[in-house]
């Protein structure tokens, strides 16, 4: 059975790089040799693999690495350092200032609810 990684690596000036592969070994060391200069990792190294997780189907390992290739760096080291319970509070939005930021609307009730009912 074939195996396929996601993995996270962390560069030398702190960013973070998130990839998939066959072969997590030969990648590694693909990227810590500078094989390709077009690379995001090259003038980056030397590099940390801090995360990685197995898969046994392509498209599984594609949508992991797709779903988290968008997350902050703060989020990708939580999930490095198996920091769960971190992870959780930086998915949650707090930003009002955020897209998805949807306050929820509560009632506020005041003495003059009280009246609209009753015929003075």
């Amino acid at each position: 059975m074939k195996l396929y990684y996601v993995y996270i690596l962390k560069c030398s000036d702190g960013l973070t790089y998130t990839g998939v592969t066959n072969n997590l070994s030969r990648r590694f060391e693909e990227h810590q040799k500078g094989l390709n200069r077009n690379c995001f990792t090259f003038k980056r190294r030397p590099l940390e693999l801090i995360f990685h997780q197995e898969f046994n189907e392509i498209n599984q390992a594609i949508y992991f690495e797709k779903k988290i290739k968008n997350w902050s760096a703060k989020k990708k080291l939580a999930l490095a350092n198996k920091e769960y319970d971190m992870l959780q509070i930086l998915a949650e939005c707090r930003n009002a200032t955020h897209s998805d930021y949807k306050p929820k609307a509560i009632k506020v009730s005041t003495a003059l609810d009280l009246t609209k009912n009753y015929k003075l």
